[in-house]
């Protein structure tokens, strides 16, 4: 098998590349290689897709393409370079317009100008949109995978990780929202596996590419188990505190990860994996997750802050 991974030195896409080569591929990873390396057994094809395609790759014989870009001339140079493979573009939940409900459509529209997502992040999915076009109408045979939130050992936005290293650490917990919200993730590692094998069989269609939906209790207890410690002592803070006391939502710095506001964002973590799992997707235990992340980077909440805020919760 001739895998062409575009990208191949972060996560998801060098994760894709470091488990086609322990499978005996033939694999090529096309990027600049300025975020890192690719994996070990893997051929490094220089290539700034802000330019023309290189020779080498218009030139070759690929059976599937692996691509997770976000820029419409990206995926357009890509297609037109190398149209007779077999392509699964990663997209994201990200195109669905209605965050409130699971369902796939409507969709955002498309935008196929490149912008700049840390300016404008809700064109995020717009060009995502465009780019899942792009590859359906240029590619001989494509597939669309729709992940939401990726997780797992090489993750270095710290979203997922400040939680195996919240209950590591013990203590009283912040918790945020109900034990009943519904929350979602799927492991790096799993989603890759999935990808090599729709390459490998040809799949096409579009699927959303997500964990089993859970409810945040229960998620918190495996994460609990995993890291070894003992059932954490969980404080559950309404969210409409969270946000009176300035608490940012899902990621980056001052962060709960994993809360979103409710009801707005009930259906961005509650997809339906049935699809995907028929499709062959198969999914590990977020205990082992959370065992495999512990030790990763946290960008989140500081223990002062948390201190701080599950103390005003106490004394409202």
């Amino acid at each position: 098998m001739k895998l062409l991974v575009l990208g191949g030195t972060r996560f998801l896409s060098r994760e894709v590349a470091a488990q086609a080569v322990a499978r005996g591929w033939e694999v090529t990873c096309a990027c600049r290689g300025e975020s890192g390396s690719v994996p070990e057994g893997a051929t490094h094809l220089r290539w700034d897709r802000g330019e023309e395609a290189p020779p080498e790759l218009s030139g070759g014989t690929w059976d599937a393409v692996v691509d997770v870009a976000r820029l419409p001339s990206h995926v357009r140079r890509a297609v037109a370079a190398v149209p007779d493979a077999h392509w699964v573009f990663v997209s994201t939940i990200n195109v669905y317009a209605d965050n409130t409900s699971p369902a796939m459509e409507p969709l955002v529209d498309p935008i196929e100008e490149d912008v700049d997502p840390t300016g404008s992040p809700d064109a995020y999915g717009g060009m995502k949109v465009a780019c899942e076009s792009l590859v359906a109408s240029g590619a001989a045979s494509s597939m669309v995978v729709r992940p939401g939130l990726i997780v797992g050992p090489g993750d270095t936005t710290g979203r997922f990780t400040y939680w195996p290293e919240r209950l590591a650490r013990g203590g009283e917990v912040l918790a945020p929202g109900t034990p009943d919200d519904v929350v979602q993730v799927i492991d790096v590692r799993d989603l890759a596996a999935w990808i090599l094998d729709v390459c490998a069989a040809r799949t096409t269609g579009v699927f959303d590419g997500v964990g089993r939906p859970m409810a945040l209790g229960d998620l918190l207890a495996e994460v609990a188990t995993g890291v070894g410690s003992p059932a954490p002592l969980l404080t559950w803070v309404e969210s409409a505190f969270l946000e009176e006391q300035g608490v940012q939502p899902w990621a980056g710095e001052g962060s709960v990860p994993l809360w979103l506001p409710r009801p707005d964002h009930d259906g961005m973590m509650s997809h339906d994996p049935g699809p995907a799992l028929d499709a062959g997707l198969r999914l590990r235990p977020i205990g082992d997750t959370a065992r495999d992340t512990l030790g990763g980077p946290v960008v989140a909440l500081t223990p002062e802050r948390e201190a701080e805020v599950l103390a005003a919760w106490s004394f409202r």
